[in-house]
């Protein structure tokens, strides 16, 4: 069967064929995630494992592929349930007919899930409260497949080695490895099983020896309980299941108890804004990873996985965004994130995996990706051209939020070799833009944020030609040259002057080169081309170029202006496209989809540009989507619009959490406050844009150089501040 499913554009028809929906992949919409990094759980609404992408999760490995659990002759009816914080969830079941006496139920199935890294405790609780005595059999099924992230991804799973079948201890023979040991026990007395591969091990294992145990396959194990229950009688069973590496993780989670950023209590008049913000900060909690390769292992490096289940690992791009959206929160996430990246900067050319000296990666895996022909990734991946230009300007920020000056000096050659970098890629474009083209034949084909193949395209739907100059990298370019001069200039070292240069004159070519007009006015193209023309579409970057300094007010104000039209403001958030260019598919994702960070960047922008009327309709098209996702915003969703559904459409593959999304709900908080540090001369300047739309509002616990700073919004906007000692407030 032919299931080759052609990349969406306009340079060719498209002849319907029979689709093995099998190799497509996984939808997640509908899903349950729990999670504690390097694990997650991902589950039916009814916490079912059983299908699709579901399964327990360890380090881009599924360590078990289906749990299950059946009453023999008698159906399961899910009453509810869902997530009970980010690590645990809750699901509830009927068990119809058994022990009625009257209409309403009388026996319910309470599931318990919580997770942590490496491990997943299970938790069925039977409970009769009817008035007769019940005897039943209760069965749960668990198996693997130990599949590889990226083959559960592209929707073909492989089924086991011969050697890597379940195993109970003490089952009559030694653990072998064999599938065929003692399938069909009537009664087993060991209460653990075990998987494993060549460096993967799974072991599961549960509080009560089952009254029968079998094999259903190579693959999963099928453990039975006779259960009797008195009137008002309980009964439990606890399953622990524990998946480990022999050589241990590449990033392994980090201590207990010790977040790299204070966490903040808000109250405000808008309870959707309170519950989005308290539940994004309990998803980035258990996003944290730490780099094992910390100078001080005591006290590792902490960063922030990009998302759950596709992207549980580090990349570059968006660990950089999330840590510059927390920084109101504390420096230690961005000190944690700037050092992880800087150990694996680029220090040699290879054109195998992009690196180049100076650059920053892309991302990293524990083994390298072959997802087809056309896009298979090294296991250490420098294919971006943004990263490299937001590690230097997140450090100026960190700087300016008080990251210790030590802390600061020791990172700044690691600045002066991404600034070189920056250089030398637009040296070697020969128009002074940074560029990229995908160097390996079987890389990313884009490498800005919007990475998808389709994703650059021009206003009639043509896909554009590489090498690419991004608008946005030109606008991330010019922010890193200015804070790189800041920094060189405020530690006694060379260039800044000579920087500050550079980006002038970038500026100035982004202004001859990249402008063009269309019967609504002049904007910035998304990019040019590899002929040097530019790319016309209209799409969600104009909100990257905003409050980077590389436009000036009359530029900003069309930006402005045009972000707040409804081709692009959806009512709940901003498209990637506009709907009036060909291409625009609202589940398309980079063409027509909602991103949050991409909202929230854009928010920002706005409000440092000083247009917060379009920032405060931004903003609140995301709130009002959060509550629609029960305040965890996904990665992305439909960007059909709040005109034609009050609810937005979910984007069915897209991982949630995904770390920037949720950190962009403190990015919209910091932006209606319109707040700005600058530590080293000791001022915090407020200009509250929009924060009396959230009034009465009380935000205690943000931070700036490690001290307390609360805030507070009257309902009429009078905004308060107490600050640290020595820090003056600008309110402007």
């Amino acid at each position: 069967m032919d299931t080759t499913v052609k990349p969406q554009d306009t340079n060719g028809s498209v002849t319907a064929s029979p689709v093995d929906v099998a190799g497509l992949q996984p939808f997640l919409h509908d899903a349950v995630v729990t999670l504690h990094a390097p694990s997650l759980v991902v589950s039916r609404a009814d916490g079912q494992l059983s299908e699709g992408a579901d399964g327990f999760y360890h380090g881009d490995r599924r360590a078990l592929s289906r749990l299950t659990v059946a009453a023999d002759g008698v159906p399961l009816a899910p009453v509810g349930g869902g997530l009970r914080g980010a690590d645990r969830a809750e699901f509830r079941s009927i068990l119809r007919g058994l022990g009625e006496v009257t209409p309403d139920p009388a026996v319910a199935l309470r599931r318990r899930r919580h997770t942590e890294a490496g491990r997943l405790e299970e938790t069925f609780e039977v409970t009769n409260a009817g008035t007769r005595p019940v005897l039943f059999r209760l069965t749960v099924t668990a198996g693997t497949d130990l599949a590889p992230m990226e083959r559960v991804k592209s929707g073909r799973f492989p089924g086991l080695a011969e050697g890597q079948g379940p195993l109970w201890p003490g089952a009559g023979r030694e653990a072998t490895g064999s599938p065929a040991a003692e399938r069909q026990p009537s009664r087993v007395g060991a209460t653990a099983l075990s998987w494993a591969s060549d460096d993967f091990t799974v072991r599961l294992s549960t509080s009560l020896a089952p009254t029968a145990a079998d094999l259903t396959d190579d693959t999963a194990v099928r453990l039975s309980y006779d259960i009797g229950l008195a009137p008002g009688d309980s009964w439990s069973l606890t399953l622990t299941c524990a998946a480990a590496y022999t050589d241990g993780d590449q990033f392994p989670p980090p201590p207990a108890g010790r977040l790299p950023w204070n966490v903040p209590a808000l109250r405000s008049a808008d309870r959707a804004l309170d519950r989005w913000v308290a539940q994004s900060l309990a998803d980035l909690d258990r996003l944290r990873l730490t780099d094992a390769a910390s100078a001080d292992p005591a006290r590792p490096d902490q960063f922030l996985a990009a998302g759950a289940p596709w992207f549980l690992t580090l990349f570059g791009r968006d660990a950089l965004w999330a840590a510059r959206m927390l920084l109101p929160l504390g420096t230690e996430l961005a000190a944690g994130t700037l050092r992880t990246l800087a150990r694996r900067q680029g220090a040699v050319t290879d054109a195998a995996t992009e690196e180049q000296p100076g650059k920053i990666l892309h991302e990293v895996r524990r083994a390298s990706l072959h997802f087809s022909d056309a896009l298979s990734l090294p296991p250490v991946y420098y294919g971006t051209v943004d990263a490299t230009p937001l590690w230097i300007t997140l450090l100026h920020d960190a700087w300016r939020w008080g990251l210790p000056e030590a802390e600061v000096a020791d990172l700044l050659p690691h600045a002066e070799a991404a600034l070189s970098w920056m250089r030398e890629q637009a040296d070697a474009s020969g128009d002074g833009f940074l560029k990229y083209v995908d160097q390996t034949g079987h890389g990313l084909s884009n490498q800005g944020w919007k990475d998808s193949e389709d994703s650059i395209r021009h206003r009639d739907g043509r896909l554009a030609g590489t090498p690419i100059a991004l608008c946005e990298v030109q606008a991330y370019a010019y922010e890193a040259a200015r804070g790189g001069a800041a920094l060189l200039r405020a530690f006694g070292r060379p260039g800044a002057d000579e920087w500050e240069r550079w980006a002038e004159d970038l500026a100035e070519r982004f202004r001859a080169r990249f402008w063009v007009e269309d019967e609504r006015g002049r904007y910035p193209a998304v990019a040019l081309d590899g002929e040097g023309l530019p790319v016309d579409s209209v799409t969600s970057g104009f909100g990257h170029l905003l409050g980077t300094g590389l436009l000036n007010r009359e530029e900003s104000a069309l930006l402005a202006a045009r972000l707040a039209a409804p081709d692009l403001d959806s009512g709940h958030g901003l498209r990637t496209l506009s709907t009036e260019s060909v291409g625009f598919n609202p589940y398309g994702y980079h063409i027509g989809s909602i991103w949050p960070h991409d909202t929230a960047i854009a928010v920002r922008g706005l409000a440092r540009a000083g247009f917060p009327a379009a920032a405060a309709s931004l903003s609140q098209g995301l709130l009002t989507a959060s509550t629609s996702f029960a305040a965890r915003l996904p990665e992305l969703f439909a960007g059909h619009g709040a005109e034609e559904t009050p609810d937005p459409a979910p984007y069915p593959a897209s991982c949630r959490p995904q770390a920037w999304a949720a950190a962009a709900s403190v990015a919209v908080l910091q932006s209606a406050l319109g707040l700005e540090a600058d530590a080293p001369t000791g001022t915090v300047t407020l200009t509250p844009a929009f924060a009396s739309s959230y009034g009465p509002l009380t935000l205690t616990g943000l931070r700036i150089a490690d001290a307390a700073l609360d805030i507070t919004v009257t309902e009429t906007g009078t905004v308060t501040v107490e600050a640290p000692e020595g820090v003056r407030v600008v309110e402007v």
